[in-house]
């Protein structure tokens, strides 16, 4: 496996025969939680900002050498997505008194993003299906994390006026 397929497939999780989506969520989760608890929420970001940019570059020059847009196996799109949705979400939990804030806006954050990931409303779907390259393929799940944060966000607050 070449060290671009490797970048592009998070490690080989968007390698997963069923649903490689899903599993290269699923395999950024602890590794954006372990990026938190040891380093700063801005160490996070800029891993976040470095990858979209560094993803966009690496798509378009795979899409060039195997003729193929947004092939199901390049899963660096939802790390990038899922970091952003998990960054908002930590910075408001953070904020929360109730107990087990933080946890919740894990598991809220990855049930959000995966909602307008999959969902694509407005924009969203826009972007996917009519920005063609890396670019189209980065920005679509970035704007999901957004989405999906924000979402995060109005839900914990909402649980926080019940309790």
């Amino acid at each position: 496996m070449t060290l671009q397929k490797l970048f592009l497939t998070f490690g080989g999780a968007g390698l997963s025969p069923k649903a490689p989506g899903t599993v290269g969520t699923l395999a950024s989760l602890p590794v954006g939680v372990a990026i938190l608890y040891f380093f700063e929420m801005q160490t996070l970001f800029l891993l976040t900002l470095a990858i979209t940019v560094i993803g966009i570059f690496e798509i378009n020059k795979y899409e060039k050498l195997t003729g193929l847009h947004d092939q199901q196996e390049i899963v660096i799109d939802e790390v990038a997505g899922m970091w952003l949705a998990l960054i908002i979400a930590i910075s408001t939990a953070v904020t929360m008194t109730y107990p087990y804030a933080e946890v919740l806006a894990i598991v809220l954050s990855f049930a959000a993003f995966r909602l307008f990931n999959i969902w694509k409303p407005s924009t969203i779907g826009w972007i996917d299906r009519e920005i063609k390259g890396g670019l189209g393929v980065m920005m679509d799940d970035v704007l999901a994390g957004i989405a999906g944060g924000f979402l995060t966000v109005i839900l914990l607050m909402g649980i926080g006026k019940i309790f």
